[in-house]
Parts: structure tokens; C-alpha cells; sequence
């Protein structure tokens, strides 16, 4: 045998070897989606914002716009655009309220603000009373999220106090 002869073998042998290994190497079974995507997709408060966002961009301003103070009623007046939204009264209600609550949608709420009707023009204005509601919920949502902060951050204690007490009571 000549030497080219001997490659070709050696390089058809190779060739066999690395088929075989790959067909006796079990493959990961196929990755599904991201879990956060999906409940991100199915949430129904988002599927109501997203087209209110679509057709209403002036009263439903895409993040990091801030947000601006809707007019009172504006339900009512979405609701009568729910065929064009291609939502129901139920998802709207839900999608509105969640929007309507948070940071940064209070801090939008200051007295005097205009109210913004759909299509993004004036319809009333923010009133004191309003205004500080809107206050008081940034500082409780504020309150709440530093709390469960030091919940998490702080160790569990009621294990030893209950040890404690079991051997008082012996």
C-alpha cells in the first residue's frame, strides 16, 4: 500500500468514527420557550394595553414617556372603540385599571395637570384632592416594596422562638 492509499483510509476511518460518535451522543431535548416570554405574552392586563397603546399612543404613551393623567370616564369612551382594540369590555376594564396604577402613573398626577381624553387633548384638570390620593399611593406602593426588601433580606427568626417556647413548656 502506498501512502496516499493510507490517508484515504485513515481519513475514511475518521470520517466513520466521528458518524458513529455522533449518533451514539444523546441530543438535549429541544429548549422550549423562555417561561418569563410566555407569561409576559398571556398576561391579559399587557394584551389590553398593547392595542390601547397602538391606537391611542397620546393618552397610552409608550415607556419611558411618562405617563399623563386620563380623563374621568375614559372606560366608557374606550369602550366604544373595543371592536377596533379587538379586545373585550372585561379586558379593557382590566388593562385601564392596571395602567391607572403605579409610579409611574401617579407621579403624572399633580394638581393642575390637564387630563388627556384618546386622542390626547385636554378634558379637565387634576385636582388637589386627586393629586394628593395619588401621592399617599406612590408612598404606599414606596412603603410596601421596602418592606418586602427587609423581609427577604432579614432571617427567618420564628423557627427559634418557637424552640424556645417547646423548652419553656418542658
Amino acid at each position: 500500500m502506498g501512502f496516499e492509499q493510507l490517508a484515504e483510509l485513515r481519513d475514511r476511518l475518521r470520517s466513520e468514527k466521528q458518524q458513529q460518535a455522533k449518533a451514539d451522543t444523546p441530543r438535549p431535548p429541544k429548549r422550549k420557550p423562555a417561561p418569563q416570554a410566555k407569561a409576559r405574552e398571556q398576561d391579559p392586563a399587557v394584551e389590553a394595553i398593547w392595542p390601547l397603546q397602538k391606537h391611542f399612543p397620546l393618552a397610552f404613551p409608550v415607556n419611558p414617556a411618562p405617563k399623563v393623567p386620563l380623563k374621568e370616564g375614559i372606560f366608557k369612551d374606550a369602550e366604544q372603540h373595543l371592536e377596533l382594540l379587538g379586545i373585550t369590555s372585561e379586558q379593557l376594564k382590566l388593562g385601564i385599571s392596571t395602567w391607572c396604577r403605579g409610579n409611574r402613573y401617579w407621579s403624572s398626577m399633580v394638581e393642575n395637570a390637564p387630563r388627556l381624553d384618546l386622542n390626547g387633548q385636554p378634558a379637565g384638570v387634576v385636582t388637589a384632592g386627586q393629586a394628593l390620593y395619588a401621592k399617599q399611593q406612590a408612598s404606599r406602593q414606596r412603603g410596601k416594596s421596602r418592606k418586602d426588601r427587609a423581609k427577604a433580606k432579614a432571617p427567618a427568626q420564628a423557627p427559634a422562638a418557637d424552640t424556645a417556647v417547646e423548652q419553656a413548656a418542658e
